[in-house]
């Protein structure tokens, strides 16, 4: 299957503005930059890595750099497109770190989220400013002025996720993000959420009810989620062979590995591969 990689952006930040926008992409693109995708309108369809989303009206996609990302019919946007780097957003405040990393750490948890009417027009208020400074003629900080807005976004939109997850605690929170941030940088060689609990220094049921409480799902199910998409990135977009794939996912064996990978995605990663070989014949 063919794959783009996704284009060097100068300053590693651009905003774009969509109005009735037509966007089309057989190819799947692989992203080099985070990437907000504010929908105020919109008809079609996006699909991220394995899962397919509708383009409605009111939404953000969250795409993290790693993803997989391509418009398979001819879709239509009213709205902006935020793309940054890591090193752009070092640019940021670090007061805003925790916020990043709860929404891109683990992109997959939080790809869609839906907007009220009130967030709405915030957002739109915020990207509107952010879109006419980026416009606006070079002067000098002129990246420190726009990092700034995007940490103002940032804070913003974490805050409508953790109002969708409403609930739970301060402490809770900061546990779960916690852990989040931990399983972005050490999903590859640990795989136990008694691994991660001990780090976190709390019980491996705590925190497991904690994420059930935070996410909806588990603090297992949640390991296991960012296993199983490095694996099918792996499969679908590289030569490796799956034993090379196992021993970078720190699995025993080849046979633990697709016994885990069966168990997840409902078949074995030589099948998950082929129908990529064969996809377009």
């Amino acid at each position: 299957m063919e794959l783009i990689f996704e284009k060097d952006i100068q300053d590693s930040f651009r905003i774009s503005h969509f109005m009735h926008t037509g966007i089309t992409g057989q190819i799947p693109e692989r992203l080099s930059y985070h990437r907000i995708l504010f929908v105020e309108e919109g008809s079609g369809v996006v699909e991220i890595d394995d899962a397919r989303f509708e383009l409605a009206e009111k939404t953000l996609f969250l795409l993290s750099k790693g993803q997989l990302c391509r418009f398979p019919e001819k879709s239509t946007i009213t709205g902006y497109e935020l793309c940054f780097g890591d090193c752009f957003w070092e640019k940021a405040p670090g007061s805003a770190s925790n916020c990043k990393a709860v929404l891109f750490n683990n992109a997959a948890e939080n790809q869609r989220l839906p907007l009220n009417d009130s967030a709405l027009s915030e957002l739109n208020f915020l990207f509107r400013s952010l879109h006419h400074e980026f416009e606006t003629r070079d002067y000098v900080n002129k990246l420190d002025a726009l990092a700034a807005y995007l940490k103002i976004i940032m804070i913003k939109i974490a805050n409508i996720n953790a109002e969708a997850g409403a609930g739970f605690d301060t402490h809770e929170k900061q546990a779960y993000r916690a852990f989040i941030e931990l399983v972005s940088r050490k999903y590859r060689e640990m795989h136990e959420v008694a691994e991660y609990a001990g780090e976190l220094n709390i019980s491996a049921r705590r925190l497991s009810d904690i994420c059930k409480r935070c996410a909806g799902k588990g603090a297992k199910e949640l390991i296991n989620g960012q296993l199983v998409a490095e694996a099918k990135r792996s499969l679908q977009f590289s030569s490796q062979p799956v034993k090379e794939i196992a021993y970078h996912l720190h699995f025993s064996t080849p046979e633990q590995f697709s016994h885990f990978f069966k168990k997840n995605a409902m078949m074995s990663p030589q099948d998950y591969r082929a129908r990529f070989v064969n996809f377009g014949r």
